[in-house]
């Protein structure tokens, strides 16, 4: 087995973590709270990591709990991003359309369900395959592929009567 350092496998991972819990409460200081809380959660577990299958995974998983935990104990208030993403269209016009179009997928997605929220995120936006994202979730690929398509179905539906 590999030998598992805290610098060198968990703390690179503190980007990630940082933006699954942004995207979660949509609030900057609470979602460095949120990876703060996870980070010390899997310290406190480095007597298992050897145990653990992916700890990415883990700490994925955890981050969402506390990020979601957060939530539920603020009354689900939150704050909105600010549009960073940078586009490659080339006129104004086109660039304000793809800004609108991404902050209309970012409200339609926060009338997800939870769990087809949190899928389409890591699955489209972190890249994780199907595989890594029923390790985190705990649930089977076969239920992610399914919530994945319920998600995109919705949103594609919601798109399509705006």
């Amino acid at each position: 087995m590999e030998n598992i350092s805290f610098r060198t496998t968990v703390l690179p991972l503190s980007d990630k973590l940082y933006r699954l819990a942004l995207r979660i409460t949509m609030n900057r200081a609470e979602a460095e709270d949120v990876v703060q809380d996870t980070l010390l959660k899997v310290w406190e577990h480095r007597q298992e990591w050897e145990q653990i299958d992916n700890l990415e995974a883990f700490a994925i998983a955890t981050c969402r709990n506390r990020a979601l935990d957060l939530l539920k104990r603020a009354g689900r208030r939150t704050e909105n991003l600010d549009e960073t993403a940078h586009f490659s269209s080339h006129t104004p016009q086109e660039q304000l359309e793809a800004r609108e179009e991404v902050s209309l997928v970012r409200k339609l997605m926060e009338g997800l369900p939870e769990v087809q929220r949190t899928i389409m995120l890591l699955r489209d936006i972190e890249g994780k395959t199907y595989q890594e994202i029923a390790q985190t979730l705990d649930i089977s690929e076969t239920q992610v592929k399914v919530y994945l398509h319920r998600a995109r179905t919705k949103i594609k539906e919601w798109i399509t009567n705006t």
